[in-house]
C-alpha cells in the first residue's frame, strides 16, 4: 500500500477546509469536531489504546506516527502520501494563519484538535483520514469482501483440523513395509527397464545416424545422377540437332545431286548460240566483218572454247583422233601433228600484215575441221541415223540447202564467208554436244 498522502487545510477567513485521502475532493467537517478539547476524557479514550496498538504494530513494520511540530502561528505534520500519482512536493499539511496573539487564539486550537483527531483515526487503522462518504462507503465493502474470504478460509481449516482429528486409524507397519518393498521391486524393475530403453536408445541413435549417412550418400549419388542425366540429355539434343543438320544437309546434297542429274553437263559448260551473222560460243564471237571488226583477243577465246569442247567430247567417247592432237589451252590452244610432233599448228591470231601470209593458222582451223569430221564418222558408227547439218570436207563446209560451199580458210577468203564457214562449223558441234548429252544423260 502506498504511503499516505498529505490532508491538506487551508486557513481562509477563519475557515478551515479538509480534502478526501482518496478522491481529493473538499471535506465539510462536522461542527461537533471543534467542540472537542485534546485535553478531554474522549481525546484520552482515543489516545490510550492508540499508544498501546502502536507499539503492537511498529514490532511488524509499520510507520510511526511522527509528532506535531509547533512553531508559532504554523503547525505541522508530515504523513506519507496514500497514492503516488498524487502525491507533491510537500509531504505535510501547513496551517497558516494571520502572525499575532489574536489569530493565534481564535484559529490555532480548532484545526489542532482536528488534526489530532484524524491522526488517531489514521493511527488506528491502515487508512488514511479524513475520508468522505463515498469513499468510506467504497473501503467498508472492500473490507466486507475481504471479511468474507477469510471466514471461508478459517472455515476450511476449522473442517480439516477437525478431520485430522477425527481419522484414528493406524495402519499396520507390515502392510506398509510390504508395499515399500514393492515399491521398491517396482522401481528396480522400471530402473531394468530404463536401461534397456536407453540402451535402444543409443542403438537407435546409432542406427539414425548410419541412416543419415546413408541418406547423405544416396543424395549425392542422386544428385551425381541428375548431373550425368542432364549431361546425357545435352548430348542428346546436341546429337539430335546434329542428326536433324545431317538430315537436312543429305536432303540438300540429294536434291543437288538430283538437279546435277539432269543438267547437261556440256549444255550448262558450252553455250553454243549466234549473234547476228555470227556463231557465238559462251558468248564469244568467233568470226570477223568488216563492219563488226572483232577483237582477236575474243576470236581466240572462242577458238579455245571451241576447242575444250570437241576435246572433251571425243574424251567421253574414248575417242583418239587420228593425225592431230587437241592441245586446249584458253586463248592460245593449237594442235599438234602427230606425224611431226615438233610442228604445231596454232588456233589463234594476233592479225597484221605478217598473219596474211602465215599458213600455220589456216593448217590448223583445217585440221580442227579434219577432227571434227573423224567425231562425226565416230558417231555414224554407233548411230546410223546420225547426221550433221552441214557436210565437211578437206577444210571446207557445204551448206546442203543451197549447195554453196564456203572455205574455212582466211586467206584468198572473203570475211563475209570464212565467218558464215565458222558459223556453220559451230552448228554441226552443237549438233555433235546435243547427241553426246543425249546417250551419256544417265552415265
Amino acid at each position: 500500500m502506498a504511503a499516505p498522502a498529505p490532508p491538506v487545510r487551508t486557513v481562509e477567513k477563519n475557515k478551515v477546509s479538509f480534502v478526501c485521502q482518496r478522491c481529493r475532493q473538499p471535506l465539510k467537517i462536522d461542527p461537533s469536531f471543534g467542540t472537542i478539547d485534546q485535553q478531554s476524557e474522549l481525546v484520552k479514550e482515543l489516545t490510550a489504546p492508540l499508544i498501546a496498538q502502536a507499539g503492537r504494530e511498529e514490532t511488524f513494520g509499520q510507520e510511526k506516527v511522527e509528532p506535531y511540530e509547533e512553531d508559532g502561528n504554523i503547525s505541522k505534520r508530515v504523513v506519507p502520501p496514500r497514492y503516488s500519482s498524487l502525491e507533491e512536493e510537500n509531504n505535510g499539511f501547513t496551517l497558516l494563519g494571520e502572525t499575532g496573539p489574536a489569530s493565534l487564539g481564535n484559529l490555532g486550537h480548532k484545526p489542532k484538535v482536528k488534526a489530532v483527531l484524524f491522526d488517531i483515526m489514521t493511527g488506528q487503522s491502515t487508512v488514511d483520514h479524513p475520508l468522505c462518504e463515498e469513499c468510506t462507503d467504497t473501503l467498508l465493502n472492500q473490507l466486507d469482501d475481504q471479511l468474507k474470504i477469510t471466514e471461508f478460509e478459517c472455515r476450511d481449516y476449522r473442517n480439516f483440523l477437525e478431520k485430522l482429528e477425527s481419522n484414528e486409524e493406524v495402519e499396520d507397519d507390515a502392510a506398509l513395509d510390504d508395499e515399500l518393498q514393492k515399491l521398491k521391486a517396482e522401481e528396480e524393475v522400471l530402473r531394468q527397464q530404463l536401461k534397456q530403453v536407453e540402451l535402444e536408445q543409443k542403438q537407435i541413435l546409432s542406427d539414425i545416424n548410419k541412416e543419415k549417412e546413408t541418406t547423405k550418400m544416396l543424395g549425392e549419388e542422386e544428385e551425381r545422377y541428375w548431373r550425368e542425366y542432364n549431361e546425357y540429355k545435352r548430348q542428346v539434343q546436341e546429337l539430335d540437332d546434329e542428326q536433324k543438320s545431317v538430315d537436312n544437309q543429305l536432303k540438300y546434297a540429294q536434291a543437288q545431286l538430283d538437279r546435277l542429274k539432269k543438267t547437261n553437263v556440256f549444255n550448262a559448260t558450252f553455250h553454243i548460240w549466234h549473234s547476228g551473222h555470227f556463231g557465238t560460243i559462251n558468248n564469244f564471237r568467233l568470226g570477223r566483218l568488216p563492219s563488226v571488226p572483232v577483237e582477236w583477243n575474243e576470236i581466240n577465246a572462242a577458238w579455245g572454247q571451241t576447242v575444250l569442247l570437241l576435246h572433251s567430247l571425243a574424251k567421253k567417247m574414248n575417242l583418239t583422233f587420228q593425225r592431230y592432237r587437241l592441245v586446249p589451252y584458253g586463248n592460245h590452244s593449237y594442235l599438234e601433228s602427230l606425224t611431226d610432233k615438233s610442228k604445231e599448228l596454232p588456233l589463234y591470231a594476233s592479225g597484221g600484215f605478217r598473219f596474211f601470209w602465215d599458213a600455220k593458222f589456216d593448217q590448223a582451223m583445217v585440221a580442227f575441221l579434219d577432227c571434227l569430221q573423224q567425231f562425226k564418222e565416230e558417231v555414224e558408227r554407233g548411230d546410223s541415223q546420225f547426221c550433221l547439218p552441214y557436210k565437211m570436207d578437206k577444210g571446207k563446209i557445204e551448206d546442203t540447202s543451197t549447195g554453196t560451199t564456203y572455205s574455212i580458210k582466211i586467206q584468198f577468203n572473203s570475211e563475209e564467208q570464212w565467218t558464215k564457214a565458222l558459223k556453220f562449223m559451230l552448228t554441226n558441234l552443237k549438233w555433235g554436244l546435243a547427241w553426246v548429252s543425249s546417250q551419256f544423260a544417265n552415265k
